[in-house]
């Protein structure tokens, strides 16, 4: 097992479970019993019950996959407690993170992100993101899981890829040296958008996420609650981060807080 050495001189602590159900479960848990420094990480290849957005389950056979789980509490530049009207940006922030890691580290990968919270590389997804509030209120967990060494039979959708499917020799000092550079690029960004007082323009994250957003100009389809259907072209995001969509009937641009998005490819 690695020692994550990279990793830990990033974080105030890290912690490995050789086994969890959730690490952001388990994160939330240990930040309501104890004063967690901020940017406390807890990592595991063994996730047994994770959650990805809208309640859904999600497993992977055991040392397939990495699960990491950040500990927010961000503070804008008075000292007090970030917005929770601006945690929105968070998951981008990540989605931003992984994207350069991966380009720094593993530089033959072409990686997009996918709005809101999925990571792709050559259009199959690679990584998803979830945050989810602590308690407290003016906290909140971020996770991130990455496919690592599940092979194509492993895989859980055929829209989804993974390290091992890529190419990329996966090992200790590899993976360590990947985590290490997400949590520096994530730390970077969320430090400069709380001290922006969560202005993502102010703070350069909204130009960022603009430039690796794969969707930005992507015909797409989106699934909204309410099981009500948006098709159209994305052609931004808000000062919200939230995605602005063109319908295809040419009504007027929606801003889309929360829906699954489908890339359409149209036939050649």
């Amino acid at each position: 097992m690695t020692s994550w050495r990279a990793s830990r001189d990033v974080v105030p602590e890290l912690l490995w479970r050789d086994e969890s159900a959730s690490t952001n479960a388990d994160l939330v848990t240990l930040a309501t019993a104890t004063d967690l420094a901020e940017f406390t990480t807890l990592l595991t290849d063994t996730q047994t019950a994770g959650r990805g957005r809208l309640g859904r389950s999600w497993v992977a056979p055991a040392g397939a996959s990495l699960a990491i789980s950040i500990y927010l509490r961000p503070r804008d530049s008075h000292g007090a407690p970030l917005g929770l009207e601006r945690f929105s940006w968070i998951p981008l922030a990540a989605g931003v993170a992984m994207h350069d890691a991966l380009a720094a580290v593993i530089p033959d990968l072409e990686a997009g992100l996918k709005w809101p919270n999925d990571v792709l590389v050559d259009g199959r997804k690679l990584c998803g993101i979830l945050a989810e509030l602590v308690p407290s209120g003016d906290a909140a967990v971020l996770g991130l899981g990455i496919n690592t060494a599940m092979t194509t039979a492993q895989l859980p959708v055929p829209t989804a890829t993974s390290l091992d499917v890529l190419g990329v020799a996966v090992d200790d000092d590899l993976l360590d040296a990947l985590v290490a550079e997400y949590l520096r690029r994530l730390r970077a960004l969320v430090e400069s958008y709380a001290l922006a007082d969560g202005d993502a323009e102010v703070s350069g994250l909204a130009e960022r996420a603009i430039e690796v957003c794969a969707t930005l100009g992507r015909a797409v389809r989106v699934e909204l609650p309410g099981n009500e259907l948006l098709e159209g072209t994305a052609v931004g995001l808000d000062a919200a981060g939230r995605l602005r969509v063109a319908p295809a009937d040419g009504a007027a641009v929606v801003a889309v807080a929360a829906g699954d998005v489908t890339h359409v490819r149209h036939p050649s």
